[in-house]
């Protein structure tokens, strides 16, 4: 199987189905910080569900429709990025992210997410990747700035959580504007 470096002893893996118990662990440790603005640490509780999910994520890589991949620092899964919207056909795919609270701060999503982008726009032919973040998570808008991303527009009160309607961000960059971003090759 493969892994892309990242830098700094971080690396890109497949997070695929038979890691369901690490993946558990793993998300015992980041829950708090990932449940504060999206549900994806809700649908990760037990092995069963651990499982699940990561089995969502191999049949929707069958279909060709999403993937998710683990970053591991120094052997150990600390967060992730995903692709949970994949639309070859139309070109347009959706990014996303997590990871556990005692590694924010040293870039591992943007890296990460750079390296899902290169794939997708390279590689796949995607024109359009979009970023959707609840406007109430700074750390998360910050990655779509460093990103390069521009900022298309809010979903007022698009969702409901926590007993809140939350205000969705859509991001995106544009093929061209990511082949001309400065550091691109």
């Amino acid at each position: 199987m493969f892994a892309i470096s990242l830098g700094d002893g971080a690396e890109l893996r497949p997070l695929e189905p038979w890691r369901a118990e690490e993946f558990l662990t793993h998300m015992d440790r980041a829950r708090d910080l990932v449940d504060e603005h999206i549900r994806f640490a809700q649908l990760v509780t037990d092995p069963a569900s651990a499982r699940a999910v990561l089995t969502s994520y191999a049949e929707k890589q069958a279909a060709d429709s999403g993937r998710i991949y683990g970053i591991w620092l120094d052997s150990m899964l600390v967060g992730g990025v995903l692709f949970p919207m994949f639309d070859a056909a139309n070109g347009t795919c959706e990014v996303g992210c997590w990871l556990e609270p005692a590694v924010t701060g040293r870039g591992l999503v943007t890296r990460a997410a750079r390296v899902l982008i290169d794939w997708a726009v390279e590689e796949r032919g995607m024109h359009r990747v979009e970023w959707h973040v609840s406007s109430a998570n700074t750390p998360s808008v910050r990655v779509a700035q460093r990103l390069g991303m521009t900022r298309d527009g809010v979903l007022r009160e698009s969702y409901p959580y926590r007993g809140v309607r939350q205000n969705t961000e859509i991001w995106s960059v544009l093929a061209p504007e990511w082949r001309q971003r400065p550091g691109a090759e």
